[in-house]
């Protein structure tokens, strides 16, 4: 049976499982991608988007995976609220569970990682220098011009760009490893609030061998940021677009 919440649900759940997957490799301790760095973990996340959108448009979901997303189309008025809710409902499920399979693939380096934060960090994003203003900027920026290209990627007037194609999911997934190399080392770049805080809240009911508190101080930064720069970058494209 395929249908728009179960398409949200599994393609937002192989998001998290692929893109918290290679956090997870690269931070925790003896991983096979131990300290393989920054640009491994970009373009995991890159990948993990691509394979999440592929599997929610093959189940009839329009593969937001994303509330920011989601709550862009209600703006621009192309997702009605009814399907809004559900959608998000569905984004946030998929990212519990896709936490927990990370959770449950590198179950024995979790007792070797010593470090709290790092395990944390396999669940959620956290900033590199905390300040809550500029950390609120930045999510807005990354997010809002995650939507602007997104929405250029969707139009007809790109060149591939179209269903006939199926480019749109790659293309997708070029975006968001952009965002990840150029704007992602303020505050690792969650642009999505299901994918941090659906992972978040996994982490503070999972039993987590060496966890740390979840930093429920900072956990609405990555919700509010991305969802004000979702608004934001519909906003400009609606404009631009004079749609």
């Amino acid at each position: 049976m395929t249908t728009p919440f179960l398409g949200e649900f599994l393609g937002t759940l192989v998001l998290i499982l692929l893109g918290n997957g290679v956090v997870a490799n690269v931070v925790l301790d003896d991983t096979k991608g131990h300290g393989s760095g920054w640009i491994v973990i970009t373009t995991g996340w890159a990948f993990a988007v691509l394979a999440g959108v592929l599997v929610a448009v093959a189940l009839g979901a329009p593969g937001e995976l994303n509330p920011a997303v989601t709550l862009a189309n209600i703006v621009l008025g192309t997702r009605t609220v009814g399907d809004g809710v559900a959608y998000v409902t569905a984004q946030m499920a998929g990212a519990m569970v896709g936490a927990t399979l990370v959770w449950v693939q590198y179950l024995p380096h979790w007792r070797a990682t010593r470090d709290p934060g790092r395990i944390l960090a396999c669940f959620c994003t956290g900033p590199a220098i905390r300040a809550t203003g500029p950390n609120v900027v930045s999510e807005v920026i990354a997010t809002a011009a995650l939507v602007l290209v997104a929405m250029a990627i969707g139009s007809s007037g790109v060149a591939g760009a179209t269903p006939a194609t199926n480019l749109g999911p790659a293309f997708v997934g070029a975006l968001v490893w952009g965002i990840g190399l150029s704007l992602g080392g303020s505050t690792g770049y969650a642009i999505n609030p299901a994918r941090d805080l659906g992972p978040r809240l996994a982490h503070a009911l999972l039993p987590v061998a060496g966890k740390g508190g979840s930093d429920w101080g900072y956990a609405w930064i990555p919700v509010v940021g991305p969802l004000l720069g979702g608004v934001l970058g519909a906003l400009v494209w609606r404009t631009a677009s004079g749609g």
